[in-house]
């Protein structure tokens, strides 16, 4: 499974993603769509973070613990 959390500069609401996915051990890495707007192109996010599970935009904006559970689950 390939998780990608689309970021911005200094998204607070970014690092609380991280800290969720990092409490229960998935890996993931981090894509600042100001340094790859192509991106942007591909998943058209307009809030920070935007999450990307296997390619597909599944959340934007902070997911609660439980719903992010969920999803990695049905992978």
């Amino acid at each position: 499974m390939k998780i990608e959390i689309l970021t911005t500069p200094a998204c607070s609401n970014c690092s609380i993603v991280e800290k969720i996915l990092d409490g229960i051990g998935t890996s993931y890495d981090v894509i600042d769509v100001t340094e790859h707007p192509e991106y942007l192109e591909k998943y058209p996010i307009f809030t920070a973070p935007g999450i990307v599970i296997d390619d597909k935009l599944e959340f934007t904006g902070v997911p609660s613990k439980k719903e992010l559970i969920n999803k990695l689950s049905q992978r």
